[in-house]
């Protein structure tokens, strides 16, 4: 999974962690993503990370700002 390959330069709590992670799995789910070794994944990932730095960590939140332009 490309988000947990992600976390290990982050800062995040395991609170924090769980609630990108459940953005990553939502927003993969509303782009049709379900191969895990697509690009397109861990854009997805990069993008809930540089949101969620911003301080923002609502999952729903997270996963809608993350697929916001993205085309599948």
């Amino acid at each position: 999974m490309a988000i947990h390959r992600l976390f290990q330069r982050s800062a995040f709590s395991p609170e924090d962690i769980k609630r990108l992670e459940t953005a990553y799995d939502a927003a993969l789910r509303a782009l049709q993503l379900s191969d895990r070794s697509d690009p397109q994944t861990e854009i997805v990932a990069k993008r809930i990370i540089e949101i969620a730095q911003t301080g923002i960590r609502d999952p729903a939140k997270l996963c809608a700002l993350a697929i916001e332009g993205l085309d599948k």
